[in-house]
């Protein structure tokens, strides 16, 4: 059996998230992977998705992809730091390889910048750091 990975994207900012998915997309594909989509309402639902999943022992890695976008509110300090610490938690907590390519950024031309495959191509930085991860999680615990 291959490497099964799940992509959970969150759909908030749309246009942002597929361009991403496509990013992540083209390197796990290249890698041979067998992945997974799943969608969430957003960014903040993002390590939940992973936790639950994380359950089942389904994947050997995750890629999570999204977008916040600054507004006028302290709501994106939240969505931004929580999610960040979600991930980061079930990282370490659960030794899970985590690609986090969620944009967080003041506007959506700096989002499009990171996100568009021929700029900064930051989905596929997500599912190679997934990528990368679980090759390290395999060599040192050989399983």
């Amino acid at each position: 059996m291959g490497l099964r990975v799940l992509l959970i994207t969150s759909r908030y900012y749309e246009k942002i998230s597929l361009e991403l998915e496509a990013g992540a997309m083209e390197v796990l594909e290249a890698a041979g992977a067998e992945v997974t989509l799943r969608e969430v309402p957003g960014a903040f639902e993002i390590p939940a998705a992973v936790a639950i999943a994380a359950d089942s022992d389904t994947f050997d890695a995750y890629v999570t992809l999204g977008c916040v976008i600054r507004g006028e509110t302290t709501h994106y300090d939240y969505v931004c730091g929580e999610s960040a610490r979600g991930l980061m938690d079930l990282t370490v907590q659960r030794r899970v390889p985590i690609g986090y390519g969620i944009l967080t950024v003041e506007n959506e031309a700096q989002a499009w910048v990171r996100a568009d495959r021929k700029q900064k191509n930051k989905g596929a930085d997500a599912a190679n750091a997934a990528l990368q991860m679980h090759a390290f999680r395999k060599e040192l615990l050989r399983g």
